[in-house]
């Protein structure tokens, strides 16, 4: 398996769909939909790419913290 960019979506035969979140020679992360956030060594894993990395791939918004009101 080669080096993915963050934002593919891949299948893979344990854990279904899932989208890579960060992926180098060494290690890859891939967050899948109903497992959760995984890592796998990327020379030996095996999965099928099946969607690509978005144009500008969304990142969550920060929360902001609540303000408590001063008494």
């Amino acid at each position: 398996m080669q080096v993915l960019i963050e934002g593919q979506t891949i299948k893979h035969d344990q854990y279904g769909l899932g989208v890579v979140m960060e992926s180098n020679s060494e290690r890859t992360t891939v967050d899948f939909d109903d497992h959760g956030t995984k890592k796998f060594i990327t020379s030996i894993w095996s999965a099928e790419l099946i969607g690509e990395a978005p144009d500008k791939p969304t990142r969550p918004k920060r929360r902001r913290r609540a303000v408590k009101a001063a008494k």
